[in-house]
């Protein structure tokens, strides 16, 4: 639950209440694709298969979970099914088909392969603090966050969601971090980092399993090179990669906090999960709150 974090913002008078998510998200369930769809989107239950709630509440924190289902129809299967089709033609009336033609039997090869092909199914977990206005989604990537915030605007109406930003330009902050001036006492380095030389295509330079202090990453440093990813540990209790997008990237808790995790035990997997859902928001929200004070998150 929640490796990748990307963080968006909410205005306080555009936020759902607790009710209101859930009662929204109930006319937006996922839906098994048609016999002629590539795929479908909408929300599950974060409870996992043969639950029907699709809103998990922890005081002011709500957990859902958005899905979709697309269907598996690799581009090579199309293509040789689309090719033996157009031999046959060409056996029986003496020449190729051309352009519409062809076109059209493509169309029509599609709709022959489509109801016998697999499905695979997705899920994107994401969290909405109703008090502090953030919204995080568990993946990296923009794609599939956009697809999850337009699921939401379409099932509330409205959801003015942004990405977060900072009013101090994160990658000068996180190239101050690397070189030791600013890196706040409750910050620790990690071990891997992305260097981006500033000008338009110039050179990057990715370390991992690497000591960042090591005179060889501040040689890069002292060549103009700025820090675009940077590994961290929080308050001895979390490890990420913060990037000048502010996404957080491969999360993981400390041994103090993987301990208290493994402590949870519930008499069931609801249990268990409302107990795990409330560690994970304590946790991050006092992340959060640093992160916002430090970068100045609008």
């Amino acid at each position: 639950m929640f490796r990748n974090l990307t963080l968006f913002r909410i205005p306080a008078d555009a936020l759902p209440t607790h009710e209101e998510l859930a009662a929204a998200l109930d006319g937006a369930r996922l839906r098994p694709p048609g016999p002629l769809e590539l795929s479908t989107q909408g929300f599950v239950s974060p409870y996992g298969r043969n639950h029907d709630v699709l809103a998990h509440g922890v005081g002011p924190h709500t957990l859902i979970t958005f899905g979709s289902e697309s269907r598996l129809l690799p581009a090579q299967v199309v293509n040789d099914a689309l090719a033996e089709r157009l031999d046959r033609i060409e056996a029986e009336r003496g020449r190729r088909p051309g352009g519409k033609e062809r076109a059209r039997i493509k169309e029509e090869v599609l709709t022959e392969l489509m109801p016998r092909a697999f499905i695979k199914p997705s899920r994107t977990d994401a969290w909405l603090d109703h008090r502090a206005g953030w919204l995080t989604i568990d993946s990296a990537s923009r794609k599939v966050c956009e697809a999850v915030v337009g699921g939401l605007r379409e099932a509330l109406g409205t959801f003015p969601a942004t990405p977060v930003s900072a009013q101090t330009s994160a990658r000068l902050l996180l190239t101050g971090w690397l070189t030791g001036d600013t890196l706040p006492e409750d910050f620790t380095l990690g071990d891997e980092c992305e260097l981006r030389d500033p000008a338009d295509d110039g050179a990057i330079v990715r370390c991992r399993r690497q000591d960042l202090e090591a005179d060889e990453v501040r040689e890069h440093i002292n060549a103009g090179k700025q820090v675009s990813q940077l590994a961290v540990s929080y308050d001895g209790r979390m490890q990420f990669v913060i990037g000048e997008d502010l996404c957080l990237r491969k999360l993981r808790f400390g041994d103090v906090v993987n301990e208290q995790l493994g402590d949870v035990a519930g008499e069931n997997d609801i249990a268990e999960l409302d107990a795990r859902f409330a560690l994970l928001t304590g946790e991050l929200s006092r992340l959060y709150a640093r992160l916002a004070e430090l970068f100045d998150l609008t």
